[in-house]
């Protein structure tokens, strides 16, 4: 889980925001151990989507659930000009079909040893003239549209812009020994989703100090962070749940249930 610090209370709106450009998006279709409880991780192939693995591997039993994979990439492709998969070639059936009625392109990358590295391979495949990157994990099914709109918006305005939404848990800071060390204000504490929105050349800038620094990030803002660029967060929806376990993916079904 990953979570920003700021202050809960919303900043005023500005004052009718431009459009937004046409920008480009990165789908990221799965983490590198997906830990679905399918298979042994030496099973596991890099970019393998979670709509294949566990509507194979568990007898279709979540293929309701998981089968939104392809609609999230629909639905992101509503509000950009070109999308770019990131997955393993044996893989790319299961996309190829998610937009075609859209008349956008649709175009493919390699994935990485770890998730900067995927988004690295994604951000090569866009056009040049992109003046917005949306990066999303599309194991994040249930993103909806209001929500991708607003972080669009709000990256327009701040030239970075991430979902996400106020931790309700109370967090503790531990040591190495399982002690608590200390309790965290949660008021000031803030879980991030996707998509996460940014210029492209911050995010390529970034790609560079990371690289030089030698630097392991767990997401896409984190790497405009590093360039002392400010990020803002867009309040989205706690129904934008990332599936990665089998519990997961039986709540998803039951909110798609729910939506339909």
């Amino acid at each position: 889980m990953e979570l920003r610090v700021r202050l809960h209370a919303r900043l005023a709106p500005a004052a009718t925001p431009p459009p937004p450009p046409f920008p480009a998006a990165v789908v990221l279709p799965a983490s590198r151990r997906l830990r679905t409880g399918c298979g042994s991780e030496g099973e596991e192939r890099l970019g393998d989507p979670l709509v294949r693995r566990a509507g194979k591997e568990n007898g279709g039993k979540y293929a309701k659930a998981v089968s939104a994979t392809t609609g999230t990439t629909n639905c992101i492709a509503q509000e950009v000009k070109e999308v770019v998969v990131v997955c393993d070639p044996d893989y790319r059936d299961v996309f190829e079909g998610s937009i075609e009625n859209l008349q956008i392109p649709l175009k493919f990358a390699r994935p990485g040893k770890e998730r900067q590295d995927s988004v690295f391979n994604g951000l090569q495949e866009i056009d040049g003239d992109s003046e917005l990157v949306c990066v999303h994990d599309s194991a994040r099914p249930l993103v909806s549209s209001e929500d991708v709109k607003k972080v669009l918006e709000d990256a327009v305005v701040h030239g970075a812009a991430v979902l996400g939404v106020p931790v309700k848990a109370t967090i503790k800071e531990a040591n190495n020994d399982s002690f608590v060390v200390k309790t965290l204000d949660r008021k000031t504490l803030w879980e991030m989703q996707t998509p996460q929105v940014m210029k492209p050349n911050l995010l390529k800038d970034g790609f560079e100090l990371v690289k030089r620094d030698g630097l392991e990030v767990t997401d896409d803002v984190s790497i405009v962070e590093y360039l002392k660029h400010p990020v803002y967060i867009t309040e989205g929806s706690y129904t934008n749940i990332k599936v990665t376990t089998p519990d997961d993916l039986l709540l998803a079904e039951r909110l798609m249930n729910e939506k339909s």
